[in-house]
């Protein structure tokens, strides 16, 4: 390949997402400078549309936890949260978020503008974990505002009315205290609009990795665990809507060209279970050299909401944030990758083993094994973490998928 071409294609809409996320977080910490605005807490799958609807701007500790991985901040901090007792072996989102607000540290700190968004809410929905409920329950103790949570039912294998019920209700019974919280009346109307808004975003997001069906790919795995901050942080917004219809603009342009985000794509990957975000660089250029793209991945489908309808917003709501990856069982697990195997020409199966995500690592009931044993189709189990890099060894990793790369070669 000559010195001059890259070995992954630059996405060019990538600053006008720098533009959209520069400011939200600047509508964050000028509501935090002036208290004109109040602030909401809210893990990444909570009903965030619902703290809109009421005028709260929604921060998201994941989306922080993200952001210490991805800089590498996050191994130095852990110590601090398991020193007051946080286990090394839960969410090393939790301990890393958790040892950066011990120590003040922070890669928003570089930000313009920065001032630490405090919240006057916090709100959970344990469909991801038991982790996000004691992670705001942390700050709950700390900063006395009041904590409201839904608790989800897991290892779900069809989600009926028995389990869409009982989540709507509780979003529904968040309405009083968010109204008297944020000083305003509940506005069924606005409430409706924001719900229809997040379904045209799915919709756009939805497109944004669909792209990837074509060969070659005009976009990987690792560009999307960037890319997907708007469809995250800003559902219901229509500026997060407007951006990608910019960048799926820009991906039917390059698969009409037949411009691949790698050059000479000979293998297609699937990327199951969560980024390890210290390595996503090494990582992309990696593979690319392996002619490989990582083509399609759970972990960035899990925030397309096809459910979400603005004439029903409560119990589509419920519905949508029951129905994703994490909370099902491993008989819809299976059956969803082996269509996301097909839907996406995969050659091969990536298992990332996260040592502190067990509930987003499906290699551990023998799903691998048996998507083998129906398809043919070959994997690779990747022993490492989301955020803790102390749990990964780069040259072991390295070592195995290259290994994987010349089995796919010879197959």
């Amino acid at each position: 390949m000559p010195e001059d071409k890259p070995l992954v294609r630059k996405i060019e809409s990538a600053k006008a997402m720098r533009d959209v996320m520069g400011a939200y977080f600047t509508e964050l910490f000028e509501a935090a400078k002036t208290g004109e605005k109040k602030i909401a807490w809210c893990t990444s799958v909570g009903p965030s549309e619902l703290l809109t609807a009421f005028g709260f701007l929604v921060y998201f500790p994941e989306n922080h936890g993200a952001m210490l991985g991805s800089s590498r901040m996050a191994t130095d901090l852990i110590p601090s949260a398991n020193a007051i007792g946080y286990s090394p072996e839960i969410c090393s989102y939790l301990t890393s978020d958790v040892g950066s607000f011990i120590k003040g540290e922070t890669p928003m700190a570089k930000m313009p503008g920065f001032v630490f968004p405090k919240p006057d809410v916090l709100v959970y929905n344990t469909n991801q974990c038991r982790d996000v409920k004691e992670w705001m329950s942390y700050y709950h103790q700390h900063y006395k505002v009041p904590l409201l949570g839904i608790e989800t039912p897991r290892s779900i294998n069809e989600v009926t009315d028995v389990f869409i019920e009982p989540v709507a209700k509780q979003i529904e019974a968040m309405v009083e205290p968010l109204s008297k919280i944020s000083g305003r009346k509940f506005d069924y109307d606005k409430f409706k609009e924001i719900v229809g808004l997040s379904r045209k975003l799915t919709e756009k997001w939805k497109g944004v990795l669909e792209a990837a069906e074509a060969v070659p790919s005009p976009i990987n795995f690792f560009d999307c665990t960037i890319h997907m901050g708007p469809a995250v942080v800003m559902r219901g917004l229509q500026r997060a809507i407007d951006y990608y219809d910019i960048l799926v603009a820009e991906l039917k342009d390059c698969v009409k060209k037949g411009i691949g985000s790698i050059a000479d794509e000979k293998f297609r990957l699937y990327w199951e279970g969560m980024p390890i975000w210290g390595k996503l660089r090494e990582h992309s250029e990696l593979f690319a050299k392996l002619k490989t793209c990582v083509v399609a991945s759970t972990y960035c489908n899990s925030w397309i909401f096809d459910s979400f309808d603005a004439k029903d917003p409560f119990r589509s709501m419920a519905k949508a944030y029951s129905e994703i990856f994490i909370v099902r069982s491993d008989p819809f697990k299976e059956k969803y990758i082996q269509r996301m195997v097909e839907k996406y020409k995969i050659s091969g199966v990536l298992y990332h083993d996260a040592k502190t995500c067990p509930n987003n690592s499906n290699n551990r009931y023998g799903l691998p094994q048996r998507l083998m044993e129906k398809m043919g189709i070959p994997y690779i189990v990747v022993p490492g973490d989301l955020n803790d890099m102390r749990c990964y060894s780069e040259e072991q990793a390295k070592t195995n998928i290259e290994a994987f790369a010349e089995q796919l070669a010879e197959a």
